[in-house]
């Protein structure tokens, strides 16, 4: 006599299952892992690339913004002032970019074996936590040269790093579900974070924003996490406890929305992969 065993797909109410996505935390260990390693396979330069590209942006931000366009840079050097900002912005819109494709990179997996789909976003946030940490060193590299010396406030860099890794895992939820839908949404992924930077204080201080548009300014999460990281680095001006605030919440708003809709949309993906 034989049993047949009948698996059915578990009832989603619209929320992550934090068991299940720990039950499978060896897959997800493996995937990170194997995301860092493809990423510099058979490269010249190899992790070289996570240095390369922020060190690359400071010179043209610092020629472009710093010397012609004489921006200000609340009294300490524009190379160090705009580095400070890049490190958290680079890691936010890699890490953006790749988690927004991140489904369709993975389609061959996900038409072939379950585990929990919101896995596969959540692998390319953490896995471009290697690169900021690279670039993170250099900045502290700088601050050396440059004579800043870092001072208890900079205890609160690993709060400020959480609260910018929830505004990526949050976003990312968002744009991976949505991008199996509607393609242009990948096409046109590059150009959004782009138009972002201008939305943030990478390239100029906060004091530039009137104070009449601040509320509505730091809405963006990573504006607030921008202005903070340079606040407790470099002490070019007081934490900016106003806009940590409204971006924690927003930050929390779009995490917790994010994976709602994300696990609304996860029995179509093997569908519309």
């Amino acid at each position: 006599m034989r049993v047949a065993t009948v698996i059915d797909p578990s009832e989603r109410h619209g929320w992550v299952d934090l068991r299940e996505v720990w039950a499978y935390r060896d897959l997800f260990y493996f995937l990170v892992w194997r995301d860092i390693k493809t990423r510099y396979a058979q490269s010249v330069l190899g992790i070289g690339w996570a240095i390369i590209q922020p060190l690359f942006s400071m010179v043209v931000f610092t020629v472009v913004f710093g010397n012609m366009a004489k921006i200000s840079s609340d009294g300490v050097p524009y190379a160090i002032f705009s580095f400070a900002a890049l490190v958290p912005w680079t890691y936010f819109s890699g890490a953006l970019t790749s988690a927004g494709g991140s489904l369709l990179t993975a389609r061959g997996i996900i038409t072939k074996v379950y585990f929990p789909r919101i896995i596969v976003p959540l692998v390319a946030v953490v896995a471009k936590l290697w690169d900021f940490g690279i670039a993170l060193l250099i900045l502290f590299g700088l601050m050396a040269y440059f004579g800043f010396v870092p001072t208890a406030q900079a205890l609160l860099l690993p709060a400020i790093t959480l609260l910018m890794i929830l505004t990526v895992a949050g976003v990312g939820m968002w744009l991976t579900a949505l991008a199996l839908q509607y393609r242009d949404i990948q096409y046109s992924l590059g150009f959004g974070v782009q138009l972002l930077m201008y939305a943030s204080p990478v390239v100029y201080p906060v004091s530039m924003v009137p104070e009449r548009f601040r509320v509505l300014y730091n809405l963006n999460p990573m504006a607030g996490v921008i202005e903070a990281f340079r606040s407790v680095l470099l002490g070019t001006n007081p934490i900016p406890w106003d806009a940590l605030a409204i971006g924690a919440g927003m930050a929390l708003l779009l995490a917790l929305s994010g994976g709602a809709y994300f696990m609304s949309m996860e029995r179509r993906f093997a569908d519309v992969v």
